[in-house]
């Protein structure tokens, strides 16, 4: 791919002009009218020897030319308080590609968390999703690839990097976001989760060796448990939302996995968080080598980029509402969450009814049509994305600008991972919060938990207009809540479907 390199070598003639005719009775062809000569033998009659499949070895990724590009092509002003990524000294391969993605200054992890790691020192995070921590720590990893080079090819299944993930759309935007940053260092990146073709991944892994693996740590146990995986040649180990890890039981996974690597003075351990509990912190203390400790505040993300509504409204004009918002903002994309599997579906009905573009997204989707429907989320084919927490934590996709609560959240940190879906990467973002009669009594516990009160708006009469075709509103009853919600880490009111 790319320009030329070199003139091509001129074209061999056709065999049959090169080389003398051949026998034909192998094959069944008539005789060729060409002047006779002694037959000689072909290989086609040696087509039934067994085939002997070529040596498997290393295949690099593409590496995508340089396009004459150079770094003062880059141009970033300075600007007081703001760090540039001109400012952290990394290679020209990762400066083109940030110059791609339309980065201009760092977002407040990539300040703080880029340059220790760029120095080689182990690191542990407090940050959320949406602050930039997923191009901190790809970026640290893939300058130190470029200055260490492999100096020699290692087997098959032996990674240098090794990114876990509790959420297959996690591993998913990660490895995305990998190619993205790594487009111009030609390093082989490969995702492995579960919920896809177990058989697919165990070809993937048997034709190529991976630089850079992001994983799941069920689906990496089994492949490791199979022969298939040698983590022994890590040198650099991240770890993506350790607190959803330990919500979600995967630490004991997660142990056997760091156990199987380089002790941790031998390699770089990178550990980001959304909390840094005592019981986060003990894990960091036992797997990384005394890291940086550093934290931002999620206040950040959830106040200051982010335009919060609660809109009081009845239950069966909660689409109404929705409707007549999309027509007055006209948003290109937009993520709905409901708080069940049926919500979405209903909605989504209304939707198809009112020629509104939109999916949905629940844990009754499977996983091959998910991914389908997340690229035309992406691309922009679909306007409207309908999902339940499913989709909270795992969902990234850029340019989200409207995210909406149809449901208020079952708990207020997952108020926190929605509306973080939106305002990314220091961009502007808007949030609207539906506040029916069943599930307003949940909005303190909420405010309380982000520390400011929300601002509250009564609708329009217009904006509570039904539009043609959908009549009114109907919902299932649910069943009566006694007295408020249990507080934050409870279960007891998670809906059973997701």
């Amino acid at each position: 791919m790319g320009g030329k390199a070199s003139e091509p070598a001129p074209k061999s003639k056709a065999p049959a002009a090169s080389a003398a005719p051949v026998s034909h009775r192998s094959t069944g062809h008539k005789p060729s009218s060409t002047p006779h000569k002694p037959a000689v033998s072909h290989p086609a009659h040696r087509q039934s020897e067994p085939h002997k499949p070529a040596p498997v070895r290393h295949i690099p990724r593409p590496v995508e030319p340089l396009k004459k590009w150079v770094v003062s092509d880059y141009v970033v002003p300075p600007v007081e308080g703001k760090v540039r990524f001109h400012d952290l000294n990394m290679p020209e391969q990762i400066m083109h590609a940030v110059d791609d993605l339309g980065f201009k200054y760092c977002t407040a992890v990539q300040a703080v968390a880029i340059p220790p790691s760029l120095e080689g020192r182990d690191v542990t995070g407090k940050a959320q999703t949406g602050t930039g921590k997923t191009a901190a720590f790809l970026i640290a990893m893939f300058t130190h690839f470029l200055r260490h080079p492999r100096k020699r090819p290692t087997k098959l299944g032996a990674p240098r990097a090794l990114i876990l993930a509790p959420t297959r759309e996690l591993v998913i935007q990660i490895e995305k976001d990998a190619r993205d940053i790594g487009k111009y260092c030609g390093f082989s990146i490969l995702g492995i989760y579960g919920g896809m073709d177990y058989d697919k991944q165990q070809r993937q892994l048997r034709e190529v060796s991976p630089e850079i693996m992001v994983a799941t740590p069920g689906r990496l146990l089994d492949f490791r448990r199979g022969g298939l995986l040698d983590l022994k040649h890590v040198e650099v180990l991240v770890i993506d939302e350790a607190d959803r890890m330990l919500d979600m039981g995967f630490i004991p996974d997660v142990r056997t996995i760091v156990y199987s690597m380089p002790r941790k003075e031998e390699r770089q351990t990178l550990l980001f968080s959304a909390t840094l509990t005592e019981d986060i912190l003990r894990l960091a203390s036992k797997w990384t080598n005394e890291p940086i400790q550093i934290e931002i505040e999620p206040e950040k993300v959830t106040v200051d980029n982010i335009k919060q509504v609660v809109y009081t409204v009845p239950s069966d004009k909660r689409f109404a509402l929705f409707y007549n918002l999309l027509q007055r903002d006209n948003p290109e994309r937009v993520l709905m969450f409901c708080n069940r599997r049926d919500d979405t579906e209903r909605v989504l009905g209304y939707m198809e009814r009112c020629g509104i573009k939109a999916e949905m997204l629940s844990g009754a989707v499977p996983q091959v049509k998910r991914l389908r429907v997340l690229e035309a989320f992406r691309a922009g084919t679909i306007r409207v994305l309908v999902a339940t927490d499913v989709a909270g934590r795992g969902l990234h996709v850029n340019d989200i600008s409207h995210v909406i609560n149809y449901d208020i959240p079952l708990d207020a940190e997952d108020y926190v991972h929605r509306i973080g879906r939106t305002g990314r990467a220091g961009k502007k973002g808007t949030a609207y919060t539906f506040a029916c009669e069943n599930e307003a009594f949940s909005m303190p516990e909420i405010e309380k938990y982000i520390g400011r009160p929300l601002d509250y708006e009564n609708p329009e009469p217009e904006l509570l207009v039904m539009p043609p075709g959908v009549g009114n509103e109907h919902r299932s009853p649910r069943r009566p809540s006694f007295g408020r919600p249990p507080g934050r880490g409870s279960f007891s009111r998670r809906p059973a479907r997701r």
